[in-house]
């Protein structure tokens, strides 16, 4: 198992800690899928793998049908991706991905947190050298499958590991390569249980237990901000 399997098990839901914020980060993404490319998931590749995230979350389906909604509403929120990049605390890089109908709110909120705690926000793309953006899947197991075939045939779509952990394969590649996988596996009968973006150090940086602490805290804040989606950092 690679680098990037590694990574992910370190962080696997850390910074959704609990089910509210969940439903609420879900029904932003699923408001700006449907604004990009349609309530209908049929037609929609980017929904509909979001529904399917929705469900393996427990997210109750009325939830769903009101993110759908909202979004087709001339009142809805206007909601942009929006990333921030900077140093924390004792050098540590790190990337901050938001969802925002307010960027003027959200970057005031994301620069306090770096500064109240000895960090500096950047520019954007100045941590590009330092993270790969990769896509993962979760895939339910299907009975005469051999991985080694698998993972052979999806060479050529880009996939860069590939393996069974607690029963499900799980699928990592460049972030390029999300589509043409995703059609792969749909048009292959696959059950994708879950996708998901993420920045992977290219390399980490090791701290004191106290110089630790010290990071956690910045990011604790910035994960309880209801405009953000996602943290990266290399520390290790």
């Amino acid at each position: 198992m690679g680098r990037a399997f590694e990574f992910r098990k370190a962080r696997k839901m850390k910074r959704w800690g609990n089910m509210a914020r969940v439903f609420t980060r879900l029904g932003k993404d699923i408001e700006m899928a449907v604004k990009a490319g349609g309530p209908d998931p049929s037609m929609n590749p980017k929904l509909r793998l979001l529904i399917q995230n929705a469900k393996s979350e427990n997210m109750p389906k009325e939830n769903v049908e009101r993110a759908i909604k909202r979004a087709v509403s001339k009142d809805s929120a206007d909601y942009k991706e929006v990333v921030y990049e900077g140093y924390g605390p004792h050098g540590i890089a790190v990337v901050v991905e938001t969802a925002t109908d307010n960027p003027t709110r959200t970057v005031g909120n994301v620069r306090s947190y770096f500064t109240r705690n000895g960090g500096s926000l950047g520019t954007m793309g100045m941590l590009d050298f330092l993270f790969e953006r990769k896509c993962s899947f979760k895939v339910a197991m299907k009975e005469g499958i051999e991985i080694e075939e698998l993972e052979l045939e999806l060479i050529d779509y880009g996939v860069e590991e590939i393996f069974v952990d607690e029963g499900e394969i799980l699928i990592y590649a460049d972030f390029a390569s999300f589509g043409p996988i995703q059609k792969y596996l749909e048009e292959n009968h696959f059950e994708i249980k879950t996708f998901a973006f993420e920045r992977i150090p290219n390399d980490t940086k090791s701290l004191t237990p106290e110089e630790q602490a010290d990071v956690d805290k910045m990011l604790e804040r910035m994960e309880d901000d209801d405009d953000v989606t996602n943290v990266f950092h290399n520390m290790r």
